[in-house]
């Protein structure tokens, strides 16, 4: 049995100064109202806002892979994210969304597995979707049909698989953008 790890959040620092809401335009304010969090304005969602357009497409999409109601388990989606996350190099994605999972499954044990380097302590589902999340990342054309069949050993239908897909591919462009963007660190 491993340690408990709960891993802290990291701050995502902008590389160039993220809009600020008393000067924010009528249409960069009305782009930050789709963000999934009501309470919050993030550095991140504030500097997306400098094109209000885009930001509200990305968002739209993301809240639609990410949130949906029906189809893959939430915290399947959010083990997807943490895998692709991981291949990417996005450390603030990776810490954000392997919290969420733990969240949602209200345990750490699979997070602690990840963080100790110890990826074969991950049940036959886990692993399936962690396996699956880390090759379509590497390279989408490694992702073949024992890949699909794993999932499906799962008990993984169609649509659990395509949820699947776009949770790990969207954060293919969502990990790349941060980086972009800006970098994170444990510094406030």
């Amino acid at each position: 049995m491993n340690p408990s790890i709960r891993l802290k959040p990291l701050v995502w620092h902008p590389y160039i100064a993220p809009v600020e809401l008393f000067e924010a335009t009528p249409d960069q304010l009305a782009a930050m109202q789709v963000t999934p969090s009501a309470t919050k304005v993030s550095e991140y969602v504030r500097t997306l806002a400098h094109d209000p357009e885009s930001y509200v497409a990305r968002t739209v999409l993301f809240n639609a892979i990410m949130y949906v109601k029906g189809g893959l388990a939430r915290a399947d989606r959010e083990l997807g994210a943490l895998g692709a996350s991981l291949v990417n190099g996005c450390l603030f994605c990776a810490v954000t969304h392997a919290r969420r999972h733990s969240d949602l499954r209200k345990n750490d044990d699979l997070v602690s597995s990840l963080v100790l380097g110890k990826p074969g302590e991950l049940g036959p589902r886990d692993t399936a979707i962690y396996n699956f999340a880390r090759r379509l990342s590497v390279t989408p054309s490694q992702a073949t049909s024992q890949d699909i069949a794993a999932l499906r050993a799962e008990g993984m239908d169609d649509v659990e698989i395509i949820d699947l897909i776009h949770a790990i591919s969207i954060f293919g462009w969502a990990n790349r953008l941060m980086h972009v963007l800006g970098h994170a660190d444990t510094t406030r």
